[in-house]
């Protein structure tokens, strides 16, 4: 589960905040030439994509766009990782995918967030890392929130919102999710 510890807070009209909404612009940038490109344009993406998380990644790495993003360089890509169209990274807070993932359709994951206190809910941006590791499948349609860790050859089941640890080798569904059953080889 998440730990206190990992969270990033971002106070407004700060450097820190400041350098964030940058941050977004750049991302957007970058996003709209890519999100030009066609399935069959898989080398002028990866240098985009390149270019959004300032390191060059593998060239097994595939992305279908359109994709939409609020950062990239808190972003970490194995090898051989698919994503498929309409996906949105919100990375503030650390987003590490590792080998062999693959990412389906319309999948967001959002490491940022506001404070649930009213009086709060302006005044900063909190951030929490996710955590995808190898050989993961996130079927079309998920949510994963800030703080997770998705465990190891685990699925996690199209439409769910996931809000705690996935264990590895699980198969995991609903809002909130809720392990379905173990996966064996």
């Amino acid at each position: 589960m998440a730990k206190e510890d990992r969270t990033t807070i971002i106070p407004r009209r700060t450097p820190e905040s400041a350098a964030m909404t940058a941050n977004v612009k750049r991302a957007m940038a970058i996003t709209a030439r890519l999100n030009r490109l066609t399935y069959d344009d898989a080398d002028e993406v990866r240098a985009l994509f390149s270019e959004l998380v300032g390191k060059t990644v593998d060239a097994s790495f595939l992305l279908i766009p359109p994709f939409y993003a609020t950062g990239g360089p808190d972003t970490r890509v194995g090898r051989n990782v698919f994503v498929n169209q309409n996906c949105t990274f919100y990375d503030l807070g650390g987003l590490d995918i590792a080998d062999d993932v693959m990412i389906g359709p319309n999948v967001s994951l959002i490491t940022s967030g506001h404070p649930i206190v009213p009086s709060e809910r302006r005044a900063f941006v909190t951030a929490k890392p996710i955590v995808i590791e190898r050989n993961v499948w996130i079927a079309a349609g998920v949510t994963i929130i800030g703080g997770v860790t998705v465990g190891e050859n685990s699925v996690v089941a199209a439409g769910s919102v996931v809000t705690r640890d996935v264990p590895p080798n699980t198969l995991v569904g609903g809002n909130p999710t809720k392990i379905i059953r173990p996966i064996v080889d």
